[in-house]
């Protein structure tokens, strides 16, 4: 035993002076001369790991969907590193004006997009370097590098450059390899963008990398991406308008950290820009989430994205090649990291400082509405690490979400509070506030995120400090089966509903719904409610089994009852009650569909609803036999045009009319509709101004914001006795993302805006576009011959995040016949 720990101790000092290989040596190329598959990227991060363990920790923190690892890395000095733990402690007792920090925390996250490649080859020639030429940076400062937030989506990119790519490269601007297809690496495998999902968290990297994000809270973050190919370098400070919560220091330090890159950029005769172009508002971004939580968060742009290959000639004739891309990313990445260990004490003392005293209009926001909706708000409030509180019996004066007036809410033990009167202050009142001030209406993302009106709750913001209870665990219901029972009846009014319907279908049992409201027993059941009943499942051997697991496991409460016959309304046999189906459902991908609406869909159906769907491309669409599927959705995109031949638009005209229902979403609609007589539905057109005025270039530009609406919440009309709309009240806060506007339909208006409801509740809506919506669809129902065709003006699955809107598209799938 002894022998063999002496052999051990002379190959540690042996190993420690081997030399450090860089990311070319390792590779056994030159870092830039090809890109890197993300398993040997992981390969690197691992060497690294066991070559430099007193200095660096290497985690994976998660899988994707493909099951790729996420990893992170945890790097300083050999000191630093031994006392990594007491040094993390003392940085987050700043939430609470304690500790005594004194080391600065920088976090750098590369390739969120999957295709804007070059990020993570330079995180491996920057995470070298501090274990090399710039060691010294790490004497105060503990760096995290999360080297590929999205893995799927670069191996996606990658695989497809390196099928495509000329040997050598190409630099043609025209050549295959610079024109990545629909499918592209962008998104994640389900096609979301995961740079709009820091705050909604619908993705599972985004999830898990929150766990990790909340233990640091780092004091400087960083977003690497790339843009256009012709575009400068940008970095920090950004452009207008910051959310008015961005402290004074935020703004400063990033001009700080800005004229730092300005310098070496200076030195090199790099173009760059900044304060234009990439602002601080919509709260889900890698730049704004951290600068919430108290950092100074910032987006980083070089010029290239997946158009760019290993090299590309630009508009103005010079050639940007993979090499040039990383030293820019290489040398904000290190600068960053400079500024932060030369300004430790200063960032140490503002991030406690933006965790004190904070003192905003709204103390509390009063949340009252359907349990299954408040449930799903609070698992979200949960992930981010913000305390909520049940309520009392009290009434709550303050802002009224539903009416944007002053009003009341009758507070109970069923009420959520979510008070600023913590540590996510800050975070809370960017979330939940009725409305967002704008500086600048010219933004780069929504302007409308408010939660109560995303989760369809009824809402008072207060401004005072209203009292309440921890919140306790939620008891699990337990399905109350009787060997006698004639029938289980099961509320419908949200995604959970849908989701215990899925369940159940996907078991083959057969579940009938109301029409019209009933009472029986006593108890008042409303249009939608689930009907499943023995008889129709006499062959189902196990089916009270599967009806208290499918209960169990969406804490679902079913109401057991001994008779069809209602006290009032629609006994169980009448033609007002209809059978749910079990069905097979086709969506549309492709060229014509935007990949991000594209999947929102294809994630709905696997993730949320857990019910399966086919999709079609629309390479062989045409050769699909469309009868084998009940409904096909066409999702939102703008290449439709093309697609829609006489023959296609035929084909699937003659499927509807034989009984199919069509689910049309947002630019698909004129595509199908306009010109053709079969559908009622029409455009809304407006007068336009045709005044012979001249403007100035720069005020055109300003100009078109009038027609523009920038992500903005309205407030529509309902009609619940639709079955587009069954578990609805009467109003609903919709998500308008432009000025698409349709005419009422003659019946069949399941939601729309009703007469003086074109100025939104919330975010900014320019006034012609105001004009344009005034009276219109948002969701609708058409019959043509024996079939259906549903319209979705708006998109009620918007990221994922709109947890209002899922309903009408389960709706949609199971309610509407």
């Amino acid at each position: 035993m002894k022998q063999i720990l002496s052999y051990a101790l002379l190959f540690i000092p042996l190993f420690s002076l081997a030399q450090l290989k860089s990311p070319s040596e390792f590779l056994g190329y030159e870092l830039g001369t090809q890109f890197t598959s993300h398993h040997e990227v992981v390969d690197y991060y691992q060497y690294l790991a066991e070559a430099e363990p007193q200095r660096m920790k290497l985690i994976e923190y998660g899988k994707t969907n493909e099951r790729r690892p996420l990893l992170l890395a945890t790097i300083s000095t050999k000191e630093n590193m031994q006392n990594l733990e007491k040094i993390r402690e003392e940085h987050m007792k700043g939430l609470n004006g304690e500790g005594t920090p004194d080391k600065a925390i920088v976090w750098l996250s590369y390739n969120v997009h999957g295709n804007e490649s070059v990020s993570t080859e330079a995180s491996m020639q920057t995470i070298y370097d501090l274990f090399t030429t710039k060691s010294s940076y790490l004497e105060d400062v503990v760096v995290l590098i999360d080297p590929c937030i999205n893995p799927d989506g670069r191996d996606r990119y990658v695989n497809w450059y390196n099928q495509f790519k000329n040997s050598p490269n190409q630099v043609d601007p025209n050549s295959k390899e610079h024109h990545e297809g629909w499918w592209s690496g962008r998104s994640n495998h389900y096609m979301f963008d995961l740079n709009r999902d820091w705050a909604w968290l619908t993705q599972v990297e985004s999830q898990q990398r929150l766990k990790q994000f909340n233990k640091w809270l780092p004091h400087v973050h960083v977003d690497f991406h790339e843009q256009g190919v012709d575009n400068p370098y940008y970095f920090a400070p950004a452009a207008e308008p910051f959310h008015e919560v961005i402290t004074d220091f935020q703004r400063e330090f990033q001009v700080t950290i800005g004229k730092n890159h300005a310098k070496y950029f200076d030195e090199n005769g790099w173009f760059y820009f900044t304060k234009e172009v990439f602002d601080l508002l919509y709260p889900s971004y890698g730049d704004t989430y951290p600068t919430y939580n108290g950092g100074i968060g910032m987006t980083y742009e070089q010029g290239g994205s997946g158009r760019a290959g290993l090299g590309i000639i630009t508009s103005i004739g010079d050639t940007l090649t993979l090499k040039d891309r990383i030293a820019h990313h290489h040398t904000t990445g290190l600068s960053t990291i400079e500024v932060a260990s030369k300004n430790v004490t200063k960032l140490n003392e503002e991030f406690m400082k933006f965790y004190k005293n904070k003192n905003y209009k709204y103390k509390s926001y009063v949340l009252n509405g359907n349990p299954d909706k408040l449930e799903a708000l609070t698992d979200l409030l949960s992930k981010h690490e913000i305390k909520y509180k049940v309520g009392d019996n009290s009434t709550v004066k303050g802002y009224n979400y539903a009416t944007g007036k002053s009003g009341s809410l009758k507070s109970s033990d069923k009420s959520i509070i979510v008070s600023t009167d913590q540590a996510k202050s800050t975070l809370v009142k960017v979330l939940f506030e009725p409305t967002a001030k704008l500086s600048d209406s010219v933004t780069y993302d929504i302007t409308a995120w408010s939660l109560p009106y995303a989760y369809g709750l009824d809402a008072i913001a207060s401004e005072s400090n209203v009292s309440g209870t921890v919140s306790s665990t939620q008891n699990i219901t337990s399905a109350i089966i009787k060997a006698d029972s004639y029938a289980y009846l099961a509320d419908w009014n949200s995604m959970k509903d849908a989701r215990f319907l899925a369940e159940l279908l996907r078991n083959k049992i057969r579940i009938r719904y109301a029409h019209k409201p009933f009472t029986l027993d006593g108890i008042s059941h409303d249009r939608g409610t689930l009907i499943i009943t023995k008889s129709d499942n006499k062959q189902v051997k196990n089916f009270n089994t599967i009806l208290t697991n499918a209960s169990k496991n969406h804490n679902k409460t079913i109401t057991p009852t001994n008779t069809g016959f209602v006290e009032s309304g629609k006994d169980f046999g009448s033609g007002y009650v209809d059978v749910i189906q079990d069905l097979n459902i086709a969506v549309l991908s492709g060229e014509p569909t935007s990949t991000l609406r594209f999947g929102e869909i294809w994630n709905f159906f696997e993730q949320q609803l857990n019910y399966p769907i086919s999709v079609l491309d629309e390479d062989y669409f045409s050769r699909v036999d469309l009868t084998t599927y009940d409904i096909l959705i066409l999702p939102d995109g703008w290449g439709y045009k093309s697609f829609l031949s006489t023959h296609i638009k035929e084909k699937i005209k003659d499927w509807v009319k034989r009984g199919g229902k069509l689910i049309v979403m947002g630019g698909a609609i004129d595509a199908l509709t306009s010109s053709d007589k079969d559908f009622t539905i029409k455009e809304k057109e407006i007068e336009k101004d045709s005044s012979n005025t001249i403007s100035s270039f720069e005020v055109s530009e300003r100009e078109q914001i009038k027609s523009a609406i920038t992500g903005a919440i309205f407030k529509a009309t309902v009609d619940n006795t639709n079955p587009l709309a069954y578990g609805y009240d009467d109003t609903y806060f919709t998500l308008k993302l432009g000025d698409r506007a349709y005419k009422y339909l003659e019946n069949g208006s399941a939601v729309y805006l009703s007469e003086g409801a074109n100025e939104p509740v919330s975010g900014f809506a320019g006034s012609e576009a105001k004009k344009k919506i005034a009276e219109t669809l948002i969701f609708g129902t058409e019959e043509m011959g024996r079939g259906q065709i549903i319209y979705m003006v708006d998109n009620p699955l918007f990221r994922g995040f709109w947890e209002n809107g899922k309903l009408f598209f389960a709706n949609a799938l199971f309610m509407v016949k």
